[in-house]
């Protein structure tokens, strides 16, 4: 197995079953079948899993709580942080609450590594908290998706760095076409 791999018996919690942190009930029941199929899907290579990374930090970068949450599946499970999310209305009440604290909000996504249903990224954004006070947010993130191409599962480590605004190095969305990598700092 290369070192990158995931491990294929990582376990998914269950839901619902009073077993932990993501034991909550889902508010607006949908039907997983009746979504369309989210492009690409799983089984990913280099070029389907950079092009999720991608689609994923414009999503991001969009900072639409609805948009970003219909990425993931109705019964999504996040640990961003400390925080433990479940679920679409969750996913958009997080996102939502984070916007409204980091201003100005600007992220890049740099694939890591891949297998099957898996995808990690490495990733930085820079923000501003309302007294103008400027940060680099450093992490990385493990994603599983379903066979339909929705992400059911979110992992996310995060580091904050007061940086100066001159030290600003992401000044917006991705130019069309550009894949550049992120810089260690």
């Amino acid at each position: 197995m290369p070192r990158w791999a995931f491990p294929a018996s990582l376990p998914l919690p269950l839901v619902g079953s009073g077993s932990g942190p993501y034991d909550r009930a889902m508010t607006a029941p949908v039907d997983p079948a009746a979504e369309p199929v989210r492009a690409p899907v799983p089984p990913f290579d280099e070029a389907t899993a950079r092009q999720k990374a991608l689609a994923a930090e414009a999503a991001w970068n969009s900072r639409d709580p609805r948009r970003v949450a219909g990425a993931y599946t109705v019964d999504s499970v996040w640990r961003n942080r400390d925080e433990f999310i479940v679920g679409r209305d969750e996913i958009v009440a997080f996102l939502t609450r984070k916007w409204e604290r980091e201003l100005d909000y600007v992220l890049r996504k740099d694939l890591w590594a891949y297998q099957g249903n898996r995808i990690a990224v490495r990733f930085q954004y820079e923000w501003h908290d309302a007294s103008g006070q400027w940060f680099r947010s450093y992490g990385n993130e493990n994603w599983e998706f379903d066979e339909r191409g929705y992400m059911r599962r979110r992992e996310a480590s995060i580091n904050d760095l007061r940086i100066s605004a001159d030290e600003r190095r992401i000044f917006g969305p991705r130019a069309e076409g550009d894949t550049s990598g992120i810089p260690l700092q």
